[in-house]
């Protein structure tokens, strides 16, 4: 692998320490247990998990809105290196302000959270458009595999460092959680700089002017595209609402397992890290699923199971004496229909672009559409869980967004195969 490959994969080693322990495992819980009453808002109060869900939704608003913008601007600057720089470094600083995030403080917390959450999904933006120059067309499914592994192994032995800390702090467990905190933004950062060192230098493009916000304009004009399309536009509407139920679990899994069914927090981070290697096999098992059925039939499937786990956290109870072995039951459900449902999505949706069609763009239309359903995902469930005093009904209510991906897919399977199997025989 060569120098550049390695650094851009380092940087997926650097960063994916944020989607871990900050916002899928230990900064929720840590949340929960410092926000114990209803966070005030003018006249409104706030109940926790609402805020929370709230903040999460603005951010990946803003990252839905700033990077057709920004990416535009660094095709034409050849800033690109700047933007992730800046941002790595500015998620890296917040998740270390997280330290001074205690009791009484919570929208500092909140605060501090959402512009990390900001800076990690906008630095992916730019990380993703280095994979080209990096490598060539040929190489890039390597390279990329490399940096997913990499992003898994660092995270994990973080998490696991950060485990360890927990489970031995006793009464000084809140400074544990602060120190996990900031020894994530240390990572974030010292292994992103060494990594960004590495990186091509990226070259302005010849673009007009005005051309600053030609980035919303391609979005426009590959949206009207993919209208056009009956099976790509079927395919992204049914995207669009399974991941609205598939990206909302991930976020609020930790958070419910805490809040709803008081499992403490040594037995979620540990579901959690076996969660990612659950994910592993599954991303295995539904590419033999989709060799042998077809892609439409193995991702429905999946699907199934998403609303299975759904069902599965509604009736769980913390009275339950066996609440914490089911809630781990459910979790590896959720390992191996995640990395399954991950990896199908993207696959089937590359299979139906043409083979003179840029695919850049069309991906971005399709990372466009999972960031608003984020967003989707997470005011559903803080409107009821505003409403409801829980997050129970919210888990409850996201099988919907399954079912009708189910409802939008499963008509597609001959469509999608007539489409495909000429240029794929082996649906690979």
């Amino acid at each position: 692998m060569k120098r550049e490959q390695k650094a851009w994969a380092l940087y997926d080693w650097a960063n994916s320490v944020y989607s871990l322990v900050i916002s899928t495992a230990v900064f929720p819980l840590y949340y929960d247990q410092v926000v114990q009453s209803r966070i005030p808002l003018g006249s409104w109060n706030l109940e926790p998990t609402a805020a929370y869900s709230y903040v999460l939704m603005a951010s990946f608003l803003t990252v839905a809105f700033l990077s057709p913008l920004l990416s535009g601007m660094a095709d034409q600057n050849g800033t690109a290196l700047r933007f992730l720089r800046f941002f790595m470094t500015l998620g890296a600083l917040a998740c270390m302000g997280l330290f001074f995030f205690g009791e009484g403080n919570a929208w500092y917390g909140l605060a501090v959270s959402y512009l990390a959450s900001v800076s990690f999904w906008s630095s992916i933006v730019f990380y993703n458009s280095f994979l080209p120059a990096v490598a060539e067309v040929h190489e890039q499914d390597a390279v990329s595999a490399r940096g997913y592994s990499m992003g898994y192994i660092g995270s994990s032995i973080l998490l696991m460092g950060c485990l360890a800390l927990i489970l031995t702090a006793g009464d000084g467990w809140a400074r544990a959680f602060k120190i996990s905190f900031v020894l994530t933004g240390f990572w974030w950062l010292i292994f992103g700089w060494l990594s960004l060192s590495r990186f091509p230098k990226p070259k302005a493009l010849d673009l007009r002017l005005g051309d600053v916000q030609g980035g919303y304009r391609v979005l426009v004009h590959t949206a009207r595209a993919v209208w056009e399309r009956p099976v790509q536009k079927q395919f992204l509407l049914a995207f669009a609402f399974f991941s609205v139920g598939v990206q909302t679990i991930i976020l609020i899994a930790s958070l419910y397992g805490s809040s709803e069914l008081h499992i403490s927090s040594e037995m979620l981070i540990g579901t959690i890290l076996a969660i990612q290697f659950f994910g592993i096999a599954g991303a295995w098992l539904f590419r033999v699923f989709s060799e042998r059925w077809g892609n439409i039939p193995a991702l429905s499937l999946a699907l199934v199971v998403w609303m299975l786990v759904c069902g599965g956290a509604y009736i769980l109870r913390p009275e339950d004496a066996h609440v914490a072995v089911k809630f781990f039951g459910l979790g590896a459900l959720v390992g191996l229909v995640m990395g399954g449902t991950q990896s199908l999505s993207r696959s089937s949706f590359s299979k139906l672009l043409g083979s003179g069609e840029g695919p850049a763009t069309y991906f971005s239309l399709m990372d466009v559409i999972e960031k608003l359903s984020i967003v989707a995902g997470t005011l559903l469930t803080a409107y009821l869980a505003q409403k409801t005093g829980g997050m129970r009904l919210g888990a409850l209510g996201l099988a919907v967004f399954f079912a009708l991906g189910i409802g939008l897919l499963w008509p597609l399977r001959k469509a999608y195969k007539a489409l495909t199997a000429p240029e794929l025989p082996d649906r690979a």
